[in-house]
């Protein structure tokens, strides 16, 4: 538990460090891709979703129950949009195996990295402002067992902070003492499972936004899918 702590904590202080400002959506393409042609297959990756709650003295604390929620309301939701997506979508196996699993993993890192290095401040030269970012041959393995070209991969964390916190901001922004709140940072990508890379790209970061009822979470799950190539 600590560890997904400490996480968050990184996350959240690296977006403070780089001056990030709320956005909605934000979604770009990689050079040479500019849909998905007619008759793509997309695998429908699970969802990595995180949910936290943010106490009244700051401190932050994993949900199990709100993610449990979350997790299947996201699911759901991106079940039912199937035929936005303009491609043949299928769901990734139930009881994904280790590899999956792993896969997802190196989803999220490089996903911060994308936001990091392409979108934030500290830009690589060496990417000359391209969306040139890959999982690697590894994502072969989803080729092999879905048959489909592209994944589409989605990573959410979401925090919301409790009465106290938020009577706690309210006291504070009384002295002029600014107090975060709760906030929302999701990804979604689309990955080319010949080559690993990522062809599309999609962020949120925005103190709204809740995933704990479906109704409400459509509104992220459409923000997510803003600007998808299909």
């Amino acid at each position: 538990m600590k560890c997904v702590l400490c996480r968050l904590r990184c996350v959240l202080l690296v977006l403070v460090f780089l001056g990030a400002t709320p956005l909605h959506a934000q979604s770009t393409l990689a050079e040479g891709f500019s849909k998905l042609l007619p008759g793509a297959k997309v695998v429908m990756m699970p969802a990595d979703v995180e949910l936290f709650q943010v106490n009244a003295g700051g401190d932050v604390e994993p949900r199990a129950d709100w993610t449990a929620a979350a997790a299947n309301h996201v699911r759901e939701g991106l079940r039912a949009r199937k035929a936005r997506l303009g491609a043949q979508v299928v769901d990734a196996p139930e009881r994904a195996d280790e590899q999956f699993v792993e896969l997802n993993r190196l989803h999220g890192a490089v996903a911060t990295a994308v936001v990091l290095h392409h979108f934030g401040m500290l830009k690589l030269p060496t990417k000359d402002g391209k969306l040139d970012w890959s999982l690697g041959p590894e994502v072969s393995a989803i080729r092999q067992s879905t048959g489909a070209d592209f994944a589409f991969f989605t990573w959410i964390r979401d925090s919301y902070a409790t009465g106290e916190r938020v009577a706690a901001m309210i006291v504070g922004a009384l002295f002029g003492v600014g107090m975060p709140g709760g906030i929302q940072q999701a990804y979604s990508s689309l990955v080319d499972l010949q080559t690993g890379q990522i062809v599309w790209f999609n962020r949120i970061l925005r103190p709204s936004g809740d995933l704990r009822e479906s109704e409400k979470a459509q509104e992220t799950l459409d923000a997510l899918l803003a600007g998808f190539p299909g």
